[in-house]
């Protein structure tokens, strides 16, 4: 089955009982048993129709064997962590999203866990940071916000040879771009709120596995945390996945043409975008991606203000988050990194003159005439 009629085709996409084509919502909190443990449900945290449909769905999508879907992209990290025992040590990307980085040294650390921060592009500082204790090398591809793009099988393969686990975000990217499993890779997580729900409207996360053990310890905890996706939210989201591909069309289309545009502004000091062929991740990311993603940071000119870029737009939202049909646009320093402290962003290039976008599927010259209205207003 293609991609893009599994993605109306895959999992759940009926209720066995009664043929729906959407799987309702069921919101009952436990389940009749006709006998002592024979039902195929017993209770919600542990088990939910609505929550089977869309978790069966998404491990189809990422090529994987088992789907998890949780309350946000923050419980579904915070559960793959727990995986991990006091006195572990893990190997983790330096650009990642702020939320992880505040997990990490506020949570994670008071629980006994090390880490260290390191390019996960740089095979060599990878393999120089392996201790006896590392038991995982944790990564985003593309990066959040600088867009910076890891070899996926490359690590995959040196975590392999030192019998370590390799978990890879892939939220900015989203299934129809990469399928990290599909190069290795032994976990792959989303915040499900950006693309694959797709419309602003839904806060989740999921995490996909292939190998049975892993399966099971993270069902484990799944259930044993309970940080597990509503039936309500779990309908929003298969239902927003199902025009994933309609939807990505459109965004890479548009971001592409706003990076044409982007490159003939004097303001712009610097653009990240995997499809820059200038840029030297490019051939990585031609080699592992289908498509470059619909996200584009750039940072104005040292002194600009993009303050008074961003908040002069009509058509682009300022707003956290990304991967909506709207577009969105927010500073990273004083948004979604502000949690980072300003000596650890500037060393992992985050500048103050940083912006982030998100490319929606507004029509292009609409948010080209915006673009055009910010870099007036500066």
């Amino acid at each position: 089955m293609k991609f893009d009629t599994k993605l109306i085709h895959g999992g759940v996409s009926e209720d066995p009982t009664t043929g729906a084509v959407s799987v309702p919502i069921y919101m009952a909190s436990t389940f009749h048993q006709t006998q002592i443990g024979q039902s195929q449900y017993e209770y919600s945290r542990s088990g939910n129709p609505t929550r089977h449909a869309v978790e069966a769905l998404v491990a189809d999508l990422e090529g994987g064997t088992a789907g998890f879907a949780f309350a946000s992209g923050s419980a579904a990290i915070s559960t793959v962590f727990s995986l991990f025992s006091a006195g572990d040590h893990l190997i983790v990307g330096n650009d990642v999203y702020g939320g992880t980085f505040r997990l990490i040294n506020s949570v994670l650390k008071r629980f006994g866990l090390t880490f260290t921060t390191v390019d996960t592009r740089d095979l060599a500082a990878i393999e120089a940071a392996i201790t006896p204790q590392t038991k995982a090398i944790y990564f985003e591809t593309p990066t959040n916000p600088l867009l910076h793009v890891t070899d996926i099988a490359a690590v995959a393969q040196l975590a392999r040879a030192h019998d370590l686990l390799s978990i890879v975000d892939n939220t900015f990217a989203s299934p129809y771009v990469q399928r990290p499993l599909t190069l290795g890779v032994d976990i792959v997580l989303h915040s499900a709120s950006k693309y694959l729900g797709g419309h602003s409207d839904v806060i989740a996360g999921v995490v996909v596995t292939q190998d049975s053990e892993l399966t099971e310890r993270i069902g484990y905890l799944q259930n044993a945390i309970g940080g597990i996706l509503a039936p309500q939210e779990s309908w929003l989201l298969q239902r927003g996945i199902k025009t994933l591909a309609l939807r990505m069309r459109a965004h890479l289309s548009n971001t592409e043409a706003l990076f044409h545009y982007l490159q003939d502004q004097p303001a712009v000091a610097k653009i990240y975008y995997p499809g820059d062929p200038e840029n030297p991740d490019y051939a990585v990311a031609q080699k592992q991606m289908h498509g470059f993603g619909a996200m584009l940071s750039f940072e104005l000119q040292p002194g600009l203000d993009p303050v008074k870029f961003v908040e002069h737009l009509q058509v682009i939202t300022l707003a956290e988050s990304l991967g909506a049909l709207e577009s969105l646009i927010e500073i990273p320093a004083k948004m979604t990194h502000s949690a980072i402290p300003r000596e650890i962003r500037l060393a992992n290039g985050i500048q103050d003159e940083l912006i982030r976008l998100s490319v929606g599927a507004e029509d292009p010259a609409d948010l080209l005439e915006d673009l055009e209205r910010g870099f007036a207003n500066l």
